[in-house]
């Protein structure tokens, strides 16, 4: 039976590789999530009005990529509205997102956890969107007013990667 159980949920939590995709210019689609505070948002509609940047990550190995951006954010002073979000496919985790949102709550700090945006039931349509070759590598992805694509890096951080969003966002020194 518990073998039976284990395959089950294998198969279950099995993904299929979906090849990345080039989406500039096209309107995010529209899916919800709900923040480690538990406020329902659903994207890009509660955002629309400011450029926003999504950090996208679909395994838990992504987190450490995730933290690089938002330390090199934080270091290059950039003024803007970000949100991580963990993309978890699957009904199994769909089941039990409250475990799960509760072990992110004991790793992540009280004060991120308005930023923390985790979708469950649509997390297929940000999958279909822009693919999940190499899952390990967090997504970056700028968001216009509009709710469209208008900057997307999926290869994980890197510095370069990091100072192309200067365009887009404002620095606190460049602030008055």
């Amino acid at each position: 039976m518990y073998r039976f159980c284990f395959i089950l949920i294998f198969l279950v939590s099995c993904t299929t590789t979906v090849q990345n995709k080039k989406v500039i210019g096209k309107s995010f689609p529209e899916v919800e999530g709900e923040t480690l505070e538990g406020k329902k948002i659903e994207l890009p509609k509660d955002i629309l009005g400011k450029k926003t940047l999504l950090l996208i990550g679909y395994d838990q190995d992504t987190q450490f990529d995730i933290d690089r951006w938002l330390i090199g954010l934080d270091q290059k002073g950039f003024v803007l509205n970000v949100f991580e979000v963990p993309t978890i496919k699957g009904w199994v985790p769909r089941i039990i997102k409250s475990k799960i949102n509760g072990g992110m709550r004991s790793g992540i700090p009280e004060e991120l956890w308005k930023v923390v945006l985790t979708v469950y039931k649509d997390a297929d349509q940000i999958i279909n969107f822009l693919g999940n070759t190499n899952p390990r590598n967090a997504r970056a992805v700028v968001l216009s007013e509009e709710g469209k694509v208008i900057y997307q890096h999926e290869r994980g951080f890197s510095v370069s990667a990091l100072n192309q969003l200067e365009q887009f966002f404002p620095s606190k020194s460049n602030c008055n």
